[in-house]
């Protein structure tokens, strides 16, 4: 298997000379026991709750159902569908456009692909699309889908085309698959813009079926909506209106995104047949290892010594990490743990965006063999690829969402049999917050999906690349986009030559694509760029593995510590002009953490407002810029701070939305506490803040970004009082370029959103701040009085209340 290191097997098991078999207690059942018996482990279980195994509803096969497909069905043990799918079924088979919401592990594939393969058994021309939002879901899916057309006797076919397909099977693609299975990006810029060469499958389209709907918010989802409008605007133009089947794991909103998505009328399923086991739910807070400053025992350590536990008493185990650097870390971490008890460290794999696409499909199909026990993963896991029936799942620290966690959870008991769900809380505010109410977890409503398909950046962008594929005529719609704005936006684009109005049919203006420029290749619909980082390993010339561009500013500056498979490798030359890395295998008892500046700039006030007697609120068009400045040298597993080391990198830049609340610097000069310590609960009162925002809005906080800056440019005008220094401004941004809408929602809720803020802080038990609330205290500022004279809390609640802030009831 490529990627995994492979010693000798017996009987379908990872053997080797370390290895040595564990005579300890084995199963889920056991493990459990022993921390209840720990006094350094159960104390700190914050939650302890049992979800209750659900029965299946079950339904007959529809009497429509093709008897081949029937058949195929029986051949593998189906002789009954789960309601859902049954429902799923008779709506798709009366080309109502639908949207399945039920739980992972439901059986959602079936759901679009008997009423496809029934499709398919009547009408030997048609076609169907399929969406992934990744490479491994589309090639996951393609050989089952493969299989179950064999066993009902079609030759359609089923194909995955993307940058990976090569030639002869695209041309093949192109004339003869029956189902194509693809990602946005691949339809975006090598599917749609070239039509013409695909007249087959387009007007022949009966199906389009896309996958994992929730992953699509944000920009990327704000960008697939404008996709689909070209989709739609294409099959209409070759002949053809196809049914949309949306899948999605448990949302609040699928209806809604549906809708929005496909500027369709979309129905709703979201009652599951299928059975449930029983689910253990458990939450982990590391205990306080400093009391004065809030500090907490490392999450990623508490994780691993968890999960171990597990991995010994030979129960398969996922544990999810938040970045790259935490998956090779634990990676490492558990690796060890079973080199020094002489076990066998290849029965755990990392998994991860970067790996190369050999090494990924290596680990999944060891998992599911059963030859690795645990896998250390980053949310390249979390969604539907066949990984078998696992016992566990570990998160090691919140994802940022519910229906992200629930999605993670999800992973395990996959065949009905019971399972466990262990989350282990950081030090972070949102993870303190919820720890301080775990409760949360398994009783708050799941996260709405949002997107913004009309802003005005990400929609003329589309129009060009609609344009391109086919001329508008004047009073054309594109999707549910009203024709009146579209003429507008054309008239734009023809002031800027980009289209050609010319006479067209019945009087009506027509807008040819003018430019010489191929529209799709300058619009990424994830707005990062489209070249990866290729890391190479100096010696061997041997790739490593690929990063994306923004990640590589981070991960990959010179005298970084690259992590891979739990080995090091230090970078050696960044070449930034060609994203070419280039590393040394080392063996170093440290990594790196890069650090970074970030600095934000208004471009245009939309919307201002005072609020009491001095805080100034706006929202409006700010400039990020995001620079990393420098790295620190952390030590393995101590985690101690042993050095420093400087990066000379550009700047990252992104123009977004944000709201801002400024505070005047007289007030700053009002209280009795030095100017550095005001600043610092300013800061406190930000972090406060995005929490209560995070939760409020029920969002990612990795969506939402925070600094405390200045409203105005430190190169702008003097300050109009003639005062020295700057007004303090808190900055809660859209994370996204262009924005989507989060920002708006934030100031509409200004007032709200500083009252939770207040309580979350009087709320909190601890003394002087702590990563619950506002995170550690400061310590005293050189040259001022002792911080106990200041405490960041009190100071924060003064500041508060300086600004006319109460606290909710």
């Amino acid at each position: 298997m490529a990627g995994l290191m492979k010693p000798e097997k017996e009987e379908g098991a990872f053997t080797g000379s370390r290895r040595k078999p564990w005579t300890g207690p084995r199963g889920l059942d056991a493990v459990l026991q022993g921390w209840r018996e720990n006094n350094q482990i159960w104390p700190d279980i914050v939650l302890d709750e049992v979800t209750p195994a659900r029965p299946g509803a079950h339904a007959p096969i529809p009497e429509g159902v093709a008897p081949q497909v029937r058949e195929a069905l029986r051949r593998r043990g189906i002789e009954r569908l789960f309601s859902h799918q049954a429902e799923a079924y008779e709506l798709a088979h009366l080309g109502k456009n639908l949207v399945i919401a039920t739980p992972t592990a439901s059986g959602k594939s079936l759901c679009y692909n008997l009423p496809l393969l029934d499709r398919f058994a009547r009408e030997p021309q048609a076609r169907a699309l399929y969406l992934f939002p990744t490479k491994a879901l589309s090639r996951d899916q393609e050989e089952s889908l493969r299989v179950f057309m064999r066993e009902a006797g079609l030759e359609h076919g089923a194909i995955t085309f993307d940058g990976d397909t090569p030639a002869d099977a695209r041309r093949a693609a192109r004339e003869r698959s029956g189902v194509l299975l693809t990602n946005p990006d691949m339809l975006h810029t090598g599917i749609l813009p070239h039509h013409a060469s695909w007249a087959r499958l387009f007007s022949n389209l009966r199906y389009v079926v896309i996958d994992e709907l929730h992953t699509y918010r944000g920009v990327f989802g704000s960008h697939l909506a404008n996709v689909l409008r070209r989709l739609q605007r294409v099959a209409a133009f070759h002949g053809s209106s196809p049914t949309f089947i949306l899948a999605s794991a448990t949302i609040g909103n699928p209806k809604a995104h549906a809708e929005r998505m496909l500027g369709r009328e979309v129905a709703l399923i979201s009652e599951s047949g299928a059975p449930a086991g029983e689910r253990r739910v458990m939450v982990y807070n590391p205990p306080v290892v400093n009391a004065e400053l809030g500090i907490r025992a490392s999450y990623l350590k508490s994780a691993v010594r968890l999960t171990a536990d597990l991995v010994r008493a030979e129960v398969s185990t996922l544990l999810f990490a938040q970045s790259r650097n935490s998956v090779e870390v634990m990676l490492k971490y558990l690796r060890d743990k079973f080199v020094a008890e002489k076990m066998d460290p290849n029965l755990i794999q990392g998994y991860r965006g970067g790996y190369l696409p050999g090494t990924r499909r290596a680990t999944e199909a060891a998992l599911r063999a059963g030859e690795v026990r645990c896998v250390v993963a980053t949310n390249a896991l979390e969604l539907g690829i066949d990984i078998g029936s696992l016992d566990a799942v570990v998160c090691a620290g919140y994802p940022g969402s519910v229906a992200a966690l629930m999605q993670r959870f999800g992973r395990a008991g996959r065949r009905g049999a019971g399972s466990l769900a262990l989350l282990v809380t950081s030090s972070a505010p949102l993870d303190q917050y919820l720890a301080s109410d775990p409760r949360f977890l398994t009783g708050a409503p799941v996260e709405h999906a949002r997107i913004d398909p009309d802003n005005v950046e990400i929609l003329v962008q589309h129009l060009k690349c609609a344009a391109f594929e086919l001329p508008f005529a004047e009073g054309d719609t594109f999707g549910d986009v009203p024709a009146e704005s579209v003429t507008d936006a054309l008239g734009y684009l023809s002031q800027h030559e980009v289209v050609h109005p010319s006479p067209g049919p019945e009087g009506r203006k027509m807008f040819h694509w003018s430019s010489d420029a191929y529209p799709a290749n300058h619009v990424s619909l994830r707005s990062v760029g489209w070249d990866n980082v290729v890391i190479i390993e100096l010696g061997t010339d041997r790739t490593l593995a690929e990063m994306d561009f923004r990640s590589a500013h981070t991960m990959l500056h010179e005298q970084a510590i690259y992590q891979h498979e739990a080995e090091q490798y230090q970078v050696e030359r960044f070449d930034y002009d060609n994203h070419k890395a280039y590393v040394r295998k080392v063996a170093p008892d440290y990594f790196t953490d890069a650090m970074t500046y970030v600095r934000v700039n208004v471009i245009q006030e939309d919307q201002g407002s005072p609020m009491g007697p001095t805080l100034q609120a706006g929202m409006g068009e700010v400039s990020v810029i995001e620079k990393v400045v420098g790295y620190k040298k952390i030590k393995f597993h101590t985690h101690e701070n042993v050095g420093y080391g400087e990066v000379a990198l550009p700047e990252m830049q992104m123009h977004t939305t944000s709201l801002w609340l400024t505070v005047p610097e007289t007030v700053v000069r009002s209280f009795g506490a030095p100017r550095p310590a005001v600043i610092d609960a300013l800061r406190g009162i930000a972090t406060a803040l995005r929490t209560v925002a995070c939760v409020g809005l029920m969002i990612d906080p990795r969506d939402l970004g925070k600094t405390l800056g200045s409203k105005d440019d430190a190169d702008g005008p003097p300050r109009k009082d003639g005062g020295v220094g700057f007004d303090p401004t808190i900055f809660l941004y859209d994370n996204i370029p262009g924005g989507v809408g989060l920002a708006a929602r934030l100031f509409d809720q200004r007032e709200e959103l500083l009252r939770r803020a207040r309580r979350l802080l009087e709320g909190c038990s601890c003394e002087e701040g702590c990563p619950a609330c506002i995170g550690p205290a400061a310590g005293s500022f050189p040259g001022s009085a002792p911080v106990e004279e200041h405490p960041r809390k009190r100071l924060s609640l003064e500041i508060l209340s300086a600004l006319g802030v109460v606290a909710l009831q």
